[in-house]
């Protein structure tokens, strides 16, 4: 069985303790990024079970179409970036852990480090004393303000339960169970998306990004907000309605945001207009981009690679493909 690891930036997979899992199993592990088709269809021609880290790299119906060898694609979280029905077609098993019980504190961590950084002005600070100038500002103190949380899951309640520690006031909007759940937890729920705008200091996403939430931030929601108040977004950028947080920001409501996410990823050389605002703080989604929460992530995604060679793959979203599957077990 040939198994292949795209977008290891760091070469960081090999360097696990979960990789002892595919020990005497033929593994090609790639450290660049390629978007073009017919490079990756070179790179992965024999390739049997391709691994996949989050959304690096989209895989479509005209690759699948030159991958004959290709039998399983495995990894973790949503899969906005797979043609799930392009792999039913072909035989082609999606596994993917979506892992409802296990937070993931890496990302939980990284948006309050950016609310942090926001308040305080942290980036502009720093680079500030380095260019040889003393204090350029008054940043803003947390305990007290209005935390707004849009989505009570798994990651939204970890951050929930940081917020709170910070002395901060938490208001949930969400579904009816996730405000059900914030409830029972002694948060509060706030009556209408249009609220928890409007009443927040603080708004952070945490949904995951499907038809139904696409676009579900609009620019009437952002416009709602304070011009003191800062939006983070560490989930997904699609949740927001396209170009509506540059615009919002350049007219100061919000005034600050703080994004783990964009509109289209890589963001090399610069190319987002987020990164020429002076009003946001910004990192290249790293948000599950830990060692520990690799090793997490990899040991699901190799156990789904296991439960395959054996002949009962675990975690399948696309059942349909498994009376067609190109199996091979070992």
């Amino acid at each position: 069985m040939k198994i292949a690891i795209l977008d290891d930036y760091f070469d960081t997979i090999r360097t696990l303790p979960c990789f002892a899992k595919l020990a005497g199993r033929e593994v090609a592990i790639w450290n660049d990024h390629v978007e073009e088709t017919d490079a990756l269809a070179a790179r992965l021609v024999d390739v049997e079970v391709l691994v996949l880290i989050r959304e690096r790299t989209r895989i479509k119906a005209e690759l699948l179409d030159r991958l004959p060898a290709l039998r399983l694609i495995s990894q973790r979280s949503v899969y906005p970036h797979i043609d799930i029905a392009a792999c039913t077609r072909h035989g082609v098993i999606v596994s993917s852990s979506l892992h409802a019980g296990t937070p993931s504190y890496a990302a939980a961590e990284l948006t309050f480090g950016l609310i942090l950084a926001a308040a305080r002005r942290i980036p502009q600070q720093v680079a500030a004393l380095r260019a040889g100038r003393w204090q350029i500002g008054v940043g803003n103190t947390l305990r007290g303000k209005t935390f707004g949380i849009f989505g009570y899951g798994r990651i939204g309640a970890e951050v929930a339960g940081y917020a709170r520690a910070f002395g901060m006031d938490v208001l949930v909007w969400g579904s009816e169970g996730a405000r059900e759940r914030a409830l029972g937890a002694g948060y509060a729920a706030a009556r209408s998306q249009a609220e928890l705008f409007e009443a927040s200091d603080v708004v952070s996403l945490h949904l995951r990004l499907v038809d139904a939430t696409r676009g579900i931030v609009t620019a009437g929601d952002l416009g709602r907000m304070r011009p003191t108040a800062i939006f983070v977004n560490t989930s997904r950028a699609g949740l927001v309605e396209r170009g509506a947080l540059v615009a919002a920001l350049r007219s100061g409501r919000p005034g600050l945001a703080a994004v783990d996410v964009f509109d289209e990823e890589p963001v090399l050389g610069g190319r987002d207009p987020l990164l020429a605002m002076d009003n946001v703080v910004a990192t290249p989604h790293i948000g599950y981009v830990t060692f520990e929460e690799y090793d997490l992530q990899f040991s699901e995604i190799f156990d789904q690679i296991l439960a395959y060679a054996g002949g009962a793959p675990t975690n399948v979203v696309n059942p349909e493909a498994l009376p067609v599957a190109r199996m091979t077990r070992e």
